[in-house]
C-alpha cells in the first residue's frame, strides 16, 4: 500500500514538472524590417550632420542584418563598424571605454581580437534582453557615431517592446 502511494506521488510530481518544463521560452528576435529601420535612421542622422559613415546592424548571434556604407565613406569604416558591433555583443554594453579618457588621451587598446575600444556600437534591447547591436563608423569622433546609432534605435523604439 505504501509503495502504491509512493508510486502515485512520484508519477504526479513527474507529470507536473514535465508540463512546466515542456514549454519553450519565448524569445524576441531582431527582424529584418526593424534592422533596416534602425540602419536607415542612423545613416540619415549622420548624413544630416554631414558625416559619411557605415552603419552595421547585427542580430543576437552577431550576424549582419543590415549594412549601409554611404557614398564617400571609406572602406575601413566597414571593418571598424564590425569591430564595434562585436565589442558591443561580447560585453553587452555600448562599445568604447566605460568612461571617456581625458581630452587628448587615446582610449586603451581592445583586449579581444576582432574588437575595438571605440564608441559607436550600441546594444539593441527588448527589456533587458539584447537582441542585437547597431554600430556606426566614420564620423569625426566616436561620440558622434554613437549619437547616430542612438538615433536609429530611438526611431524603432515603439517596435522594440
Amino acid at each position: 500500500m505504501k509503495l502504491t502511494k509512493f508510486v502515485l506521488f512520484t508519477i504526479a510530481i513527474a507529470a507536473l514538472s514535465t508540463s512546466a518544463f515542456a514549454q519553450l521560452p519565448t524569445t524576441k528576435i531582431l527582424t529584418m524590417d526593424v534592422a533596416q529601420m534602425i540602419a536607415q535612421e542612423a545613416l540619415a542622422k549622420c548624413r544630416a550632420d554631414g558625416y559619411k559613415v557605415t552603419v552595421l546592424v547585427v542580430d543576437s548571434l552577431n550576424a549582419p542584418k543590415a549594412l549601409f556604407r554611404d557614398d564617400g565613406a571609406t572602406a575601413s569604416t566597414t571593418e571598424v563598424a564590425k569591430m564595434k558591433a562585436t565589442a558591443t555583443m561580447l560585453y553587452n554594453r555600448p562599445s568604447g571605454p566605460a568612461t571617456p579618457p581625458p581630452a587628448g588621451q587615446a582610449a586603451p587598446p581592445a583586449t579581444i581580437p576582432g574588437t575595438i575600444n571605440a564608441q559607436g556600437g550600441i546594444p539593441i534591447k527588448v527589456g533587458e534582453a539584447t537582441i542585437g547591436a547597431v554600430a556606426v563608423s566614420g564620423a569625426p569622433g566616436g561620440d558622434k557615431d554613437a549619437a547616430c546609432a542612438n538615433a536609429g534605435i530611438a526611431k524603432a523604439a515603439d517596435r522594440l517592446r
